[in-house]
């Protein structure tokens, strides 16, 4: 007896195998990353660079998986394993000791950057001030002196970009702070001397930028320390409190 022929069930499609992840996906993270976000996050990277946590690859590779994010949760994961995604507090000693302010005074040192230019005159800031996180100095036929001997830092990383056309910039610096810097000279000068604080929360100061026909310099002003600072700043809140 013939058997009655039952219909053939279609063969299930096989599930397509998962999309690979970018190396630092995060599935939790499904906020769109915005340019302030990716900003944030390569500002976090330049620091370690300049603090020797990350060399020059690891810098480069992070940047790169940085502006291809599409996604916070993407974001994160690159810095995780760096201090400045987990900021300490800093006591009210120690940011009496180097200037750097409050609480209050360090959520305002993310201000926009501090323009200087001198085309065919002179610019100067010195003496007691506010130092942005970074300041552009622009040098045409003209000259630009940077004084950070008596300023307060805000941040403990500073970026000065200095571009010198026919011109001059000069940046003193304190001689108990950390100073480095990376530039070119063509048919001019770029000269950067380099300090170590030894101070681990000393400012760090990186002196980046060109030459053209010009001179770009920075170097610390003997006989100048961020330190000789503390009794000031200590007697001013002792004034405040009514101490």
């Amino acid at each position: 007896m013939d058997l009655e022929k039952q219909p053939q069930q279609p063969a299930a499609p096989a599930e397509s195998a998962p999309a690979a992840r970018p190396d630092y996906a995060d599935p939790q993270g499904a906020l769109r990353a915005s340019d302030a976000d990716r900003d944030r996050i390569a500002d976090i990277l330049r620091e370690a660079l300049a603090e020797g946590r990350l060399d020059a690859e690891e810098h480069s590779e992070r940047v790169e998986a940085v502006y291809r994010a599409k996604t916070v949760g993407e974001l994160e994961p690159i810095v995780r394993d760096l201090p400045a995604a987990h900021p300490p507090r800093p006591d009210a000693a120690s940011s009496a000791a180097y200037g750097y302010g409050t609480g209050t005074d360090l959520e305002e040192g993310d201000g926009p950057a501090e323009t200087m230019v001198a085309i065919f005159s002179a610019s100067t800031r010195k003496g007691r001030w506010r130092v942005s996180r970074r300041t552009n100095a622009f040098a045409l036929f003209g000259n630009i002196e940077i004084d950070l001997t008596e300023a307060l830092f805000e941040q403990r990383l500073t970026t000065i970009n200095a571009t010198s056309v026919f011109g001059n910039v000069e940046v003193r610096v304190p001689e108990n702070v950390t100073l480095r810097g990376s530039g070119t000279g063509v048919f001019g000068n770029f000269e950067v001397t380099t300090l170590e604080g030894a101070d681990p929360q000393a400012p760090v100061i990186v002196v980046n930028g060109w030459s053209v026909f010009g001179n770009v310099e920075a170097r610390p002003k003997r006989g100048k320390w961020i330190t000789d600072l503390q009794a000031q700043v200590q007697d001013k809140l002792r004034k405040h409190l009514g101490h």
